[in-house]
């Protein structure tokens, strides 16, 4: 398991805003590990891992795109059925609380890429699994 940096940003339910957020951060030469977007409404929010954060918070402040860091955790698992339910049921066991959650992986794949954040500070001592 790592710890890795999570940026969410709020934007503007329109046409462009992700692609604003993906430029910025693509013309400073920052990869993007994990993506995910929601929308409700005139609203939504991105959260996004960069292999780079360092380098991340510079493009978004340049761009002058506000974000909030969290701090994550990243994790692999095999990518087969029940390894993210089996997962998930060993944080519960330590009275892990998730704050936000998301996974992918490529169809075939051997490994899944889990990235959470906890809801409180004082859990993330308890989410090694």
């Amino acid at each position: 398991m790592a710890k890795t940096k999570q940026f969410t940003i709020s934007v503007d339910n329109q046409p462009g805003a992700v692609a604003r957020i993906a430029k910025a951060l693509g013309d400073s030469k920052v990869n993007i590990l994990a993506l995910l977007g929601t929308a409700q409404g005139t609203t939504g929010s991105i959260q996004l891992v960069a292999e780079d954060a360092k380098k991340a918070k510079k493009a978004l402040d340049a761009a002058r795109i506000s974000y909030q860091e969290t701090t994550a955790e990243q994790h692999e698992l095999p990518n087969k059925a029940g390894a993210l339910g089996q997962y998930l049921a060993s944080l519960e066991k330590k009275g892990v609380n998730l704050g936000s959650i998301h996974a992918t992986a490529a169809k075939g794949g051997k490994k899944a890429v889990i990235v959470y954040t906890l809801e409180t500070a004082e859990n993330a001592a308890t989410a090694t699994a």
